[in-house]
């Protein structure tokens, strides 16, 4: 099939670069990654209920997302994967359920990529997996840096909402460019204070 860009005018065409995705999937094993599941824990023993909350990586087991839809809960998450089988697989949950709908939407993309006037106010932000994914790839097309990301993340959280990180993420430890590098940075400039630790997450609060 010809390549028709030709006939676009020069004004409108997009810049070429490969997105950077994850071409696997992670199911849920407590055992190696908690995170997920302390998370729903952290927000029963916290009373978190009807809250709006923005979710980094979803799993392909949407943990998050299908738990916070309960009646019990019904948070309202938005959760962002880059790996298009996690994505597929959510279009299957909501396919057969769809009732979960109304509390939980999962979008495919780079998390690097998000656009802050499409994004509402958050009660509480996960940030579980901050400094994992990042690499060359966002660079050719101009994306952000975690600490950028984590700027932007904040100023959509609601004053007196949540940030929680996972002390256990494979890149919590990197020097320099890692969670906790990052985690300082942060702190210096924005004012957010640590409210403690819930098992393996790290829970900050906007003042």
């Amino acid at each position: 099939m010809p390549d028709d860009t030709s006939s676009t005018p020069s004004s409108t065409r997009l810049p070429r670069s490969e997105l950077a995705y994850v071409d696997y999937d992670w199911a849920l094993d407590v055992k190696s990654c908690p995170c997920d599941v302390q998370f729903v824990e952290w927000l029963d023993e916290s009373g978190t209920t009807d809250a709006t909350i923005f979710h980094f990586g979803t799993g392909s087991h949407h943990y998050v997302g299908m738990e916070c839809a309960r009646p019990e809960r019904r948070n309202s998450v938005l959760g962002i994967t880059a790996a298009p089988g996690e994505h597929a697989r959510f279009v299957d949950l909501v396919t057969n359920q769809p009732e979960v709908l109304r509390y939980y939407n999962a979008v495919f993309g780079d998390i690097y990529l998000l656009n802050r006037r499409l994004l509402p106010t958050f009660d509480v932000v996960t940030l579980f997996h901050l400094c994992e994914f990042r690499n060359w790839k966002h660079d050719s097309y101009g994306a952000m840096t975690d600490i950028e990301l984590l700027r932007m993340l904040t100023e959509q959280t609601s004053d007196g909402g949540h940030i929680l990180f996972y002390e256990g993420s494979l890149a919590f430890e990197w020097p320099q460019i890692g969670t906790r590098a990052v985690i300082e940075a942060w702190l210096v400039e924005s004012g957010v204070r640590e409210v403690g630790r819930f098992k393996s997450l790290l829970v900050y609060e906007k003042p």
